[in-house]
């Protein structure tokens, strides 16, 4: 059934807009008028497979669907449901009080595909950019269990923890990285600008300048005649970087470099291990089979290497093996994580133990995010206080030499 955007007036003549399901556009006019709204204008929406086909949490290039409108669905969805309210009574609630126009046509879209005899499960994959698998799978496993309510409880959970360590990490790193720009602005401004008019007086005096002076005149002067080539370079090798990542190879280089950078390499590490135990633990939780979840987990790690143990350790359980002995053999899951698993599959509680695993892996990241912070700040001021202390002493050194000279 098509979808209609529509705008339209009420009865105290008050602008209305918003979207209505319906066989014809003539069809969508009269339900719009025995709701007492009188229709202005009236426009078919996107096509299914138009959103289907849009990159990840978009639906066009000017809007789109944020990971918290998801969340916030989610758990709207959850307790209408939970109420007792039918599924498609709750999917018309949900596109009356959704504010992102985006969303409201993705809900519409999936209310018309379960009106039609599909289940949530098969409405929500014809959306596979907006709701990944890990979503789709925990939905089709609380239809299947009826404990859709509960289900959609836990994915609204875990999306928000989620977006709140997200969250902790881009607050983490922005004022590390504003005051980087600001002071290599300064730097720039200074050396390409001031100093030159600093040290000209030098130069007419044709005395031979002291080599840090020399190495100072000549950056600024390629900075000044050349900067344009810099920025040409650094692109370049964005560019270049970006590409190889795009390649089996480059993308397993890149993936080991993050694994073992310094500082940065063990938040990584601790990241995908809390991800791994979060959804892993929620998947459990919510009645999706063992390798099933451990299929849906080895896409969201989004590291080559540790998705390459997961498939190694898939294949082991298959085989028989537990999963702590299949995980053990691997540098990147740490032998208190392997135990911790090993615990929980011997007392019968796995999930509940993966759920403590997440929780204590999380805890960990935070303290690590401040502990990186803390030590990039120093790092930072000691660097530009090196730079600054450079094009001070470069100054400086003539005038003393002068200054001997005359005494």
């Amino acid at each position: 059934m098509p979808v209609y955007e529509y705008r339209a007036l009420d009865k105290k003549g008050k602008n209305l807009k918003g979207i209505i399901d319906a066989e014809s556009e003539s069809q969508a006019r009269s339900k719009l008028r025995s709701s007492g709204k009188y229709p202005v204008s009236i426009k078919e929406s996107l096509s299914k497979s138009g959103l289907a086909g849009k990159k990840s949490g978009t639906i066009g290039f000017f809007t789109r669907v944020r990971s918290e409108e998801i969340n916030v669905m989610t758990r709207q969805l959850a307790t209408l449901i939970g109420a007792g309210i039918p599924l498609i009574q709750a999917l018309t609630s949900l596109v009356e009080q959704t504010g992102n126009s985006s969303l409201k046509k993705v809900i519409a879209q999936i209310k018309e595909s379960v009106n039609e005899g599909n289940t949530l499960t098969q409405a929500l994959g014809e959306h596979p950019k907006l709701f990944a698998s890990v979503y789709v799978n925990m939905v089709r496993a609380g239809e299947a269990s009826g404990s859709l309510d509960v289900v959609l409880e836990k994915l609204a959970d875990f999306g928000e923890k989620q977006e709140v360590l997200k969250g902790r990490l881009r607050a983490a790193l922005i004022y590390p990285i504003f005051m980087a720009f600001i002071g290599t602005a300064i730097l720039f401004v200074l050396i390409t600008y001031i100093v030159p008019n600093i040290t000209q007086v030098f130069n007419d005096m044709g005395k031979v300048l002291p080599l840090p002076t020399l190495f100072l005149l000549g950056l600024s002067e390629f900075l000044k005649s050349y900067w344009w080539g810099l920025l040409i370079a650094a692109s370049l090798v964005v560019l270049g970087v970006r590409l190889s990542i795009q390649k089996s190879y480059g993308r397993s280089v890149w993936d080991l470099v993050k694994l073992k950078s310094p500082v940065v390499g063990t938040v990584i590490q601790k990241v995908i291990l809390a991800r791994f135990a979060s959804t892993l633990g929620s998947l459990l939780g919510s009645g999706v089979g063992l390798m099933t979840s451990m299929k849906i987990v080895r896409t969201l790690v989004n590291n080559v290497h540790v998705s390459g143990v997961i498939d190694e350790a898939i294949i082991q359980i298959q085989k028989g093996q537990n999963m702590a002995d299949s995980l053990s053999s691997s540098v990147w899951f740490p032998p208190m994580f392997v135990q911790m698993i090993a615990v929980g599959e011997q007392s019968g509680s796995l999930e509940g133990m993966l759920k403590k695993v997440a929780k204590a892996y999380e805890r960990e990241v935070e303290t690590s995010i401040v502990a990186m912070t803390s030590l990039i700040e120093p790092i930072m001021i000691v660097g530009m206080g090196a730079a600054v202390g450079f094009v001070v002493l470069s100054i400086l050194l003539p005038i003393f030499e002068m200054n001997q000279m005359i005494g």
